[in-house]
């Protein structure tokens, strides 16, 4: 289930179980809406402002590798849309690639909804790439590292595979795949 907020019709029980406080959801709502939202990757990428909030050298320079990010609003779109080509366009309340648009494939129509706000731009960073056998065959497929963690700590670390534009679970070889730490 990704209705994180608990908003749909189908969760009202769900929603009211867990407002009573007879059900814990991980991530509850509220966490989710404070944590996972990707205006925080405005901050995240931002090395002035990680400055100014006191961080660390060493958390800043550990932050140094998420790709920055801005908030895409009507006032900055034209600007935007001038550098889309090095830019991926993510919605602020998305999951799972749904409406991640790569800026040089972006068509007017839909750069027309994205100029309207709600989502960020977030400059392009290429992924990994791991060779598979696939049928025997050598195939190189690309790959993004996921950290799942709950209180402060990691749980599991997992990688996936893929190919194409965003990470997906349809392509020969693509899924999850272990990630072995040495």
């Amino acid at each position: 289930m990704v209705d994180f907020a608990l908003d749909g019709p189908e969760h009202a029980a769900l929603r009211a179980a867990y407002q009573d406080g007879a059900v814990v959801v991980t991530p509850n709502p509220h966490n989710h809406a404070l944590l996972a939202s990707k205006r925080n990757l405005t901050l995240l990428s931002d090395p002035a402002a990680l400055e100014a909030f006191g961080l660390s050298r060493e958390l800043r320079a550990r932050l140094a590798g998420v790709p920055r990010t801005t908030l895409v609003t009507p006032d900055n779109s034209d600007t935007a849309w001038q550098s889309r080509k090095d830019m991926f366009f993510k919605p602020l309340s998305g999951h799972g690639s749904k409406a991640v648009y790569r800026g040089d494939k972006v068509t007017k129509g839909v750069w027309a909804e994205i100029a309207r706000g709600g989502y960020v731009a977030q400059s392009f960073a290429a992924p990994g790439q791991r060779m598979i056998e696939i049928d025997g065959t050598p195939t190189p497929r690309k790959m993004d590292v996921r950290l799942y963690t709950y209180d402060g700590r990691m749980l599991l670390a997992a990688a996936r595979l893929y190919q194409g534009q965003t990470t997906n679970f349809r392509t020969a070889g693509g899924g999850f795949a272990p990630v072995l730490a040495v």
